[in-house]
């Protein structure tokens, strides 16, 4: 085991099978980083707001003591210098046909980030689109899982390196009770499930 101190809050990491881990070593070491990233969020206590907010650009955030599922992705990436809110926003510039228009007519960098069916188009098409099975084995530590909750309510959140009652490892998201590492993998029906390691050099 390794003990890593963030923002003074001791957090406990367990190694990880080889299977589990990314065999490039730069990724192995942006797995660990951003699953400490995750776990930290949950120390912190942040109410659910879905309210629509005008934020600055780039690394503009809603107030940190709310926010929703997809701001846990987003405050969990930016801990690493990945700044979502510019990324999402120029790629939806760039290709915004390939987005769902349900909500908006133009690309808003208030609110792009934010929504979940952005996210997963996001990380589709810049990161890993992979398998959505019912084996555990097939969801590793830093990947995002993508739900739809019931009635196109969507959800979504990051496999963390801690393991549940059945041995799947378990899932820091926030589905309205703040960010919470909790055993929910096959909760509900998954609809995305990807691996992004930042913007392409």
């Amino acid at each position: 085991m390794v003990f890593v101190r963030n923002k003074s809050v001791l957090v406990l990491l367990c190694f990880l099978s080889a299977a589990a881990w990314p065999q490039d070593q730069s990724h192995q070491d942006f797995v660990l980083r951003l699953v400490t990233a995750a776990v930290e969020r949950t120390h912190h206590q942040v109410r659910y707001v879905s309210d629509y907010v005008h934020i600055p650009y780039p690394g503009g955030d809603v107030p940190a003591s709310t926010g929703v599922c997809t701001d846990e992705i987003i405050r969990s990436y930016r801990a690493l210098g990945i700044d979502l809110q510019k990324e999402v926003h120029e790629d939806m510039v760039r290709h915004f046909d390939a987005y769902p228009h349900k909500w908006q007519h133009r690309p808003d960098p208030n609110i792009d980030q934010r929504r979940v069916p952005n996210l997963m188009t996001f990380f589709s098409r810049n990161g890993a689109n992979l398998e959505m099975s019912q084996r555990g084995v097939d969801y590793s530590p830093g990947d995002i899982v993508a739900w739809d909750l019931g009635g196109g309510v969507t959800h979504i959140g990051i496999v963390v390196n801690e393991r549940g009652k059945d041995g799947n490892y378990m899932i820091v998201h926030n589905i309205g009770r703040g960010p919470q590492m909790e055993d929910v993998l096959f909760d509900w029906k998954i609809i995305g499930h990807y691996r992004y390691y930042g913007p392409r050099s």
